[in-house]
This record gives structure tokens, C-alpha cells and sequence, in this order.
């Protein structure tokens, strides 16, 4: 669990982080988001121990950073890998080589070495590429290398600073499902920045974004999306949809699709025997649910009925104002 209470950076006077407070839970996929400059890389450097700070606490699995000596910090880091949007590999060493060096430098037996290496490739799906070096690699490979020593040591969180930024769409989507596979085999946060709010709604559980140094919004991914707070809309860069709004009452509905609601407007329809026309929509898909708000234009007389339906279903709603 990594924990970070009040925590305060600052360089040559700037304040860099401010009134940090955070908790990621053990199996968590954590997303920081913001614009370049907001900290989210800084933060990131302040867990692993390659960024001091000014005050407050980060503790990883209890360990307070601040109060740890170099020595100590080296140790602790054997807990966290790391992987960066430029791989970082060693071009003249071979794939099982990069693999290799953080057990080689740690002073693993040559047997440990090789068994954890070929079990790695494995899970990254590089056996083929044992003798390789880099520059016989694609983008993706890679990056599957980079992840691969990034978990030589066993760690039990995994940070990623713009992992997937270099990449092209498709290799980004199997290099997400890749870290979405090593989450759940060996149950390891995946703490990742990132400004593509692809990469968010795609595999994080929770997200927070930072503004100016601070975090202006933090949950699930689901209720960060259908809360809409203003840090997200300046960081999408997104203006309000503009509505047609005719004749009786207008309500927007927070749309969140699963298995119990997913045909919750045409079940309203025909249950209540309401009519109603489509004003706007904007629905994504965040992991497994679509995620959004459809407005609807309705009879006057029917708001009642209907916001006692969507009510009592769980579903949120507000009537709009038509002036």
C-alpha cells in the first residue's frame, strides 16, 4: 500500500507538489493524469525514492521514505520497478541480458538468473527474442522488455511514467493488456502516468488528476468520469455540447451501462409508456462499462413518473432548465 499524507515539493523556491494526500491499495491500477508540469513524474520519482521531499509522509508497504538513509532507500527499491516511455534498454547487451542486469547487479546465482529471465520472456511473450539486441526490436517489444526487467526482482508495484506514450495505437492497446495480465497474475499495483486519457479508461480502477501541484479530483475511474469536475473538462480541453431544447421538460440522465441497466431506456419506454426524443449524448467505454450522459426531452406531466422509475433503479438524473 503506498500512502502519502500532506506531502510538499518544492525547487529553488517553486512549489512543485502541494497538500499531496493519496492512498493506492495493494492490486490497485492507479492513474495520475494532468497537463505537463502539473507533477504527475515528480510524484511518481518521490515514491520510488528518486525525489526527496520537503515534508509530510509517503509510506510504501509502511516504509517513510524521509526517514531512510541512501543504503536503506537502495533496498526498498528492490519493491518497485519502474519502466519510461524511452525503454532505457542497453543496446549492446541482448534481450536476456537487460533482463538479467538488476539480478546481476544484486548478485543473484546464475541458476535464479536464468530461470526467472526465461520465466519473464515468457509472460511477456519474447522467448523468440532471447539473443536479440534492441535495435532488432519494434517499439512494443521493447517496451515488453523494459517491463520484463522491471519485474526481475519481484516487486510489488510496478510504476509506469508515459509508458505507452512513444507508441502507436495498437501497440499501446496490447502493451495496456499486457499490464493488465501481469496486475492480476501476480496481484502487483500498476501505478501509471500518463496525460492519454485512453490509457485511464482503458485499464485504471481509480485515477486522480493533478492541477498546478495539487489533486483537484480523485476516485474510481467511473465516478471521476460521470462527475465531470471542472480539473477534468480544462484537461480534456472539452466546451459544454450546446442543446436543442424544445417543448416540456429536459433531463440528463449519468449513464452508467452493466449488465442490470443496460437497456434501461427502452424498458422505461415500454414500462411506463412514456415517449421521449434524444437531445444529446456523449457515452465512452471506461474497462468493462460505457460510461456517460444522454439528455432527453420529455412531457411535462411524466417527469414525476419517470424520475421515480430512474430513481428507483439507482440511475441519477436532473432536470435541466429550459430557459
Amino acid at each position: 500500500m503506498i500512502e502519502i499524507h500532506n506531502l510538499q515539493k518544492s525547487y529553488n523556491g517553486v512549489t512543485i507538489l502541494k497538500d499531496i494526500n493519496l492512498t493506492i491499495q495493494d492490486g490497485e491500477i492507479y492513474g495520475l493524469v494532468g497537463r505537463s508540469g502539473a507533477g504527475k513524474s515528480t510524484l511518481l520519482r518521490c515514491i520510488n525514492g528518486l525525489e526527496s521531499y520537503d515534508s509530510g509522509s509517503l509510506k510504501v508497504d509502511r516504509f517513510d521514505i524521509k526517514q531512510h538513509n541512501e543504503n536503506e532507500i537502495r533496498h526498498f527499491r528492490k519493491n518497485i520497478g519502474m519502466i519510461f516511455q524511452h525503454f532505457s534498454l542497453m543496446e549492446r547487451k541482448t534481450v536476456y541480458q537487460n533482463v538479467a542486469l538488476p539480478m546481476k547487479c544484486w548478485g543473484y546465482s546464475r541458476t535464479d538468473t536464468d530461470k526467472r529471465v526465461r520465466e519473464l520472456l515468457k509472460v511477456v511473450e519474447l522467448e523468440e527474442k532471447i539473443n536479440d539486441k534492441p535495435r532488432m526490436l519494434s517499439g512494443g517489444q521493447k517496451q515488453r522488455v523494459a517491463i520484463a526487467r522491471a519485474l526481475s526482482l519481484n516487486p510489488k508495484i510496478l510504476l509506469c511514467d508515459e509508458a505507452t506514450s512513444a507508441l502507436d495505437p495498437k501497440t499501446t492497446q496490447s502493451i495496456l493488456a499486457l499490464l493488465e495480465k501481469i496486475n492480476k497474475t501476480f496481484h502487483i499495483a500498476v501505478v501509471i502516468v500518463t496525460h492519454q486519457m485512453s490509457v485511464v479508461r482503458k485499464i485504471c480502477h481509480k485515477v486522480s488528476i493533478l492541477e498546478n501541484g495539487k489533486i483537484s479530483a480523485s476516485g474510481t475511474v467511473s465516478k471521476v468520469f460521470l462527475e465531470q469536475p471542472q480539473s477534468l473538462k480544462n484537461l480534456l480541453g472539452e466546451e459544454e455540447d450546446e442543446l436543442i431544447l424544445g417543448g416540456g421538460k429536459t433531463i440528463k440522465i449519468t449513464y452508467a451501462e452493466s449488465g442490470d441497466n443496460n437497456r434501461i431506456l427502452s424498458d422505461m419506454a415500454r414500462e411506463l409508456n412514456v415517449g421521449f426524443s434524444l437531445s444529446g449524448a456523449k457515452l465512452e467505454r471506461y474497462r468493462d462499462a460505457v460510461l456517460g450522459a444522454i439528455v432527453l426531452t420529455v412531457d411535462d406531466e411524466r417527469i414525476a413518473d419517470i424520475g421515480q422509475y430512474l430513481t428507483e433503479r439507482g440511475v441519477s438524473w436532473e432536470v435541466l432548465s429550459n430557459d
